[in-house]
């Protein structure tokens, strides 16, 4: 997490955090003579295990059954003040495994010299071309969804999901609609929060984000079975998880989310999290949400534990 200084940093003189777009949104694509096919070994995921945008990434390469297709570099969490590197800390590697990069602007240097703007994670990165294909993570998950599954198991394609995807063409629109407003004030709303330096920003924020909460919470209550859009995962719950995974144990103290927890306030949420993090059926790779979500980076001590049991 970054210190005070470094969050100052991120808002506007008016106080507001605005998201900048990500600069690289190329497609990989099944479609004859796409300029980025789908290809076994071709394409590198870079990561860290802190970052919410770069765990739904993960999380769909597991659900997919992509590990052997596409590789997972993972970096630190630590944020140096040139951006995202690499430590050997936590498990993590001590250095770029294609090229030896200690911090990860490197690779964005190596593929657009002089670049200037801001490093991301998750980033998919081409060895052939040797360039970045995307840091989009929002595209990047579509990409996992379906531009792989000819080369992965018949029992990772889309085809063989119970509602036929993961973005189903029987509610795509709703979970689209759903998707635009988590993002705005959840997904991105908690730094608009934490980001904010002026007392107007931070109110109008904190505001929103928890009238999303309680608007989760009242979907749950409504919703056919025990994910956002049924019994099954669906997109929808690919990019809430990370997000209310994060909330309690960093959110709360470290972005002044602290109007409501997610454990003691919104028992919808609560149980719809921990059902998704304890499943460990075939639909879920045996726990991809649990194996893609770690607790370990430096936030604040508590609350303990860092998730409640499953039948709590």
């Amino acid at each position: 997490m970054s210190n005070n200084n470094d969050i100052k940093a991120f808002a506007d003189a008016d106080g507001h955090f605005r998201r900048q777009k990500s600069t690289f949104r190329d497609h990989i694509s099944r479609e004859p003579g796409a300029e980025f096919p789908p290809e076994k070994d071709r394409y590198v995921l870079y990561i860290n295990w802190g970052c919410p945008w770069a765990n739904r990434t993960a999380i769909v390469r597991m659900l997919k059954g992509l590990e052997f297709i596409i590789e997972l570099v993972v970096m630190d969490y630590e944020m140096f003040p040139d951006g995202w590197g690499y430590t050997g800390a936590h498990g993590t590697m001590p250095k770029d495994p294609l090229y030896g990069f200690t911090r990860h602007r490197q690779l964005y240097e190596k593929a657009s010299p002089g670049y200037t703007g801001r490093v991301l994670v998750p980033t998919l990165w081409d060895r052939k071309t040797e360039t970045i294909v995307n840091n989009e993570s929002s595209e990047i998950i579509r990409m996992f969804f379906t531009e792989f599954d000819g080369l992965v198991e018949e029992k990772y394609r889309e085809a063989a999901h119970p509602q036929g995807g993961y973005l189903p063409e029987s509610s795509k629109e709703k979970i689209e609609v759903f998707n635009a407003w988590v993002y705005d004030d959840i997904n991105n709303g908690v730094y608009k929060t934490g980001f904010a330096t002026s007392q107007e920003a931070y109110d109008e924020n904190v505001e929103k984000l928890f009238a999303a909460l309680d608007r989760v919470e009242a979907h749950l209550e409504k919703s056919e079975g025990k994910f956002l859009f049924g019994n099954h995962v669906t997109e929808a719950d690919i990019r809430l998880f990370p997000s209310i995974a994060r909330f309690d144990v960093a959110y709360y103290t470290l972005f002044k989310c602290n109007l409501k927890m997610i454990r003691h306030d919104y028992p919808k949420i609560e149980r719809w999290y921990r059902n998704l993090y304890y499943d460990d059926n075939e639909y879920t790779r045996g726990g991809a949400f649990r194996r893609a979500t770690y607790f370990d980076h430096v936030v604040p001590k508590g609350p303990v534990p860092d998730i409640l049991p499953q039948d709590t």
